[in-house]
């Protein structure tokens, strides 16, 4: 590794910062197209609308991605902060494009298949990456918490909820008698009937046995038909040869070695781990030079910035003086003090020109323009510029000693007055400012029914009821899945088509990866607090929330009627237990609340078989706790549901107001699908396997559906005979015959559900 490390930093420096550089190129040419183009509102062309919108976006996110890679590889800490604030930035934008797209159409599904052929892109460039930093830069925080959630796991474990009891009924001798002969003479009739088949087959092999004896050949006889036999498989074998040749001259078969991963990758892959490890020895260097370059400005040059500034103030004094005929007000220090004096506008010219958030930020991107006119030839290691340190401290130290010479100038015009002016002190009432009155009474602080806790025990006793969970580590980009291609030709057709894996995929990165990664873009962006999604048994709705929490390093808590059956009983108790799970999840952040078969929820009305959960105990609570959450709390509420139908709708979209449809996957999904699984499972995948087949065949079926095929099939036994005997299609059909389908009116049930939602939804924004 220690050879590879000087070509890294030069070569891949200049690589990219040049993918920096483009990226600063095409967002100052985005910014301005946008301002130029703003689409006006009201238009009554909402093809255009939506179009411009899309195009926006799509722009938007291939910025981000490029933003991404270049704030992951470079290791100038200075440039990473300015890269940082850009990138966040783009991510709020971003978000904000896909809710208007969703305003405009009411829908969360988009598709840019037209977008990406006109601006000949692929689907893979408009992916939406998740930030690598995310996790990062908080991993020894993370680890921290999973040595403690572990070590409470292993020393009590999770408190497991009560047996049930189900109401069985009751039998009499007789019955229970008669039940138990009839399951013995069944299985007495299978017993039975295995030994007669068996001693069928032997007989069987003695009379082929014996007819094989009587009929004779003669050895030219023989020898002719083992040479006819040998002769076609040979050919056969020549001709498969041949023709795999042709395909891999053509390029329609992969060659053989593909599924090995290239030695050019993993050099790749060493690389990225050089680069993180120099990003933190840079980073630490830069931060032991901020605190020693701010302590030596504060004692070599504070003392000088301090007297230029009373200088200044008291020039000020004369000045008003001589104008007005009498000494000037001094500004409040929430009015900003002396800086206001010395400002080119007034506060209220300032609030006239505001702009909105992430454009606000997007004026940072100004700063970058220092390092294209600056001269990096002898940094080739790329540390901290000690000169940009000194000028940012330097504004610090600035700031501070103004505070403290407000002060004393206050006291010094207070004095002035007085002896000039004759001025006896009279005290002047002051002026309200814009921190006024501003909704009437201040509304309750909420009361802290743990406050003679500290977070550490209300993490671990969460973690001993079960309430708070470890999830399995699970990425996003394991959620597979292919780009829909004709979602565009279909709506165009007046077809509302089915979203594809890819968009539920897209739609995860977009509602809950980006605002809980980033405080910026959750603060910023179209404040989300809850999210909701429905699909079939098996789609992988539980997958998407543990990859939303693996993906942010956010923890886990599980509210699911079933979890917290029996736990915390009562009104009080219930309080108790949602007081500590929001408490934690708040100082704890980003939290994800996972509420599974949140329909019961909002039952209209309770099954009697599940009366003794209540599962409704949360109904009237949630819409509370979901007003409760602010932007500054990264905490999102993720409802699964298999059976939306069964919830009373008025409540239900009152609380989740995001609904993300997970459906079965289509065909190419579903060919992506068995490939990758298979190969996972230690599979081989050769042109004897025909995935086109096993994925048509497969039509209704789900992921776990899948996945249960292919683990039945690909036992160790199996594993190890592969290569003599490659898998074939054929293998597959049993496991997958003997599973329960999706079949289409349940598909078409989901999704008028949620037509039914969104119309609602429709309606009360109308």
């Amino acid at each position: 590794m220690a050879p590879a490390l000087p070509p890294i930093k030069t070569n891949w420096t200049i690589a990219y910062g040049k993918v920096w550089a483009l990226a600063q190129g095409a967002l100052e040419d985005l910014l301005q197209e946008e301002s130029a183009n703003q689409v006006p509102r009201p238009q009554k062309d909402q093809v255009l609308i939506f179009q411009t919108l899309a195009t926006f976006y799509v722009k938007y996110v291939q910025i981000l991605r490029s933003l991404e890679v270049a704030y992951d590889q470079i290791v100038h800490p200075q440039k990473r902060r300015v890269i940082r604030q850009v990138l966040d930035g783009v991510m709020g934008r971003v978000l904000e494009l896909k809710n208007e797209m969703v305003e405009l159409e009411f829908s969360e599904f988009h598709y840019y298949d037209d977008v990406l052929q006109d601006l000949k892109l692929t689907p893979e460039d408009i992916e939406i990456p998740v930030p690598k930093y995310f996790v990062s830069e908080k991993i020894k925080v993370l680890k921290e918490r999973e040595k403690i959630l572990a070590k409470i796991l292993t020393q009590n474990g999770p408190r497991t909820p009560e047996t049930k009891i189900t109401m069985t009924k009751i039998m009499s001798l007789e019955e229970a008698i008669r039940v138990i002969q009839v399951s013995e003479r069944a299985r007495q009739g299978r017993l039975r009937a295995k030994f007669m088949k068996e001693i069928r087959q032997e007989e069987e092999k003695e009379r082929k046995a014996n007819v094989r004896w009587e009929s004779s050949l003669d050895r030219d006889e023989a020898a002719t038909r083992i040479q006819k036999v040998w002769l076609g498989y040979s050919q056969r074998k020549k001709t498969k040869k041949e023709r795999l040749d042709e395909f891999l001259f053509l390029g329609m078969v992969p060659p053989a070695h593909h599924q090995e991963v290239s030695v050019t990758i993993l050099h790749a892959q060493e690389i990225e781990k050089a680069r993180s490890v120099v990003q933190e020895e840079h980073e630490a260097q830069y931060q032991q030079a901020v605190v020693s370059i701010k302590d030596t400005i504060r004692e070599v040059e504070g003392p000088d910035i301090k007297e230029s500034l009373q200088e200044q103030i008291r020039q000020w004094f004369i000045e008003c003086r001589n104008a007005t005929g009498k000494f000037p007000d001094y500004p409040d220090e929430d009015d900003g003090g002396s800086a206001v004096i010395f400002a080119e506008k007034t506060p209220e010219q300032v609030s006239d020109t505001q702009v909105t958030p992430f454009h606000a930020t997007f004026c940072l991107f100004s700063l970058s323009e220092v390092w294209h006119v600056r001269d990096e030839s002898a940094n080739f290691i790329q540390r901290f510029d000690a000169e940009l340190v000194k000028e940012e401290k330097r504004r610090e130290v600035e700031e501070e000693i103004r505070v403290q010479v407000d002060e004393l100038m206050r006291q010094e015009l207070k004095n002035l007055k007085l002896a000039v002016d004759r001025d006896k002190g009279k005290k002047k009432k002051k002026k309200k400012g814009k921190k006024g009155k501003k909704g009437g009474k201040k509304k309750k602080k909420e009361k802290d029914l743990t406050a003679d806790r500290t977070i550490e025990s209300l993490f671990e006793e969460l973690i001993r009821e079960g309430l708070l969970v470890r999830p399995p580590a699970v990425r996003l980009s394991d959620f597979i899945g292919e780009f829909s291609y004709l979602g565009t030709t279909l709506r165009q057709a007046d077809v509302e088509p089915m979203p594809s894996l890819s968009d539920v995929r897209q739609l995860m990165a977009l509602h809950g990866v980006l605002p809980l990664g980033s405080q910026a873009v959750h603060e910023k962006a179209p404040l989300l607090k809850t999210l909701l999604l429905t699909g079939p048994s098996g789609v992988g709705k539980k997958m998407l929330v543990h990859a939303l929490c693996t993906e942010t390093g956010a923890n886990l808590f599980n509210l699911s009627p079933a979890n917290i059956s029996g736990k915390y009983p009562g009104k009080s108790g219930l309080q108790m237990m949602l007081h500590m799970v929001f408490k934690v999840a708040r100082q704890l952040q980003p939290s994800v609340v996972w509420i599974g078969e949140t329909e019961k929820t909002f039952y209209k009305k309770v099954p009697k078989a599940e009366k003794e959960m209540e599962p409704k105990r949360l109904k009237k609570d949630l819409p509370k706790i979901v007003k409760s959450l602010k932007a500054e709390d990264r905490v999102l509420i993720v409802g699964t549901t298999r059976r939306p139908f069964d919830a009373d709708l008025k409540p239900f979209c009152k609380v989740y107001k995001k609904i993300i449809l997970v459906p079965r996957p289509d065909y190419s999904s579903r060919l992506v699908l068995w490939r990758h699984i298979i190969l996972r499972h230690g599979g081989l995948i050769t042109d004897l396997l025909d995935l086109s087949s096993v994925s048509k065949v497969s039509d209704g079926y789900t992921q776990t559906h899948i996945l249960q095929a292919v683990q039945a099939v690909l036992t160790e036994r199996r594993i190890q005979l592969l290569g003599r005997k490659p898998l074939s299609a054929i293998e597959f059909i049993g496991p997958l015959a003997r599973q329960d389908p999706i079949f289409k009116e349940e598909e078409e049930a989901f999704k008028g559900a949620k037509l039914r939602l969104r119309e609602r939804r429709r309606k009360k924004d109308c």
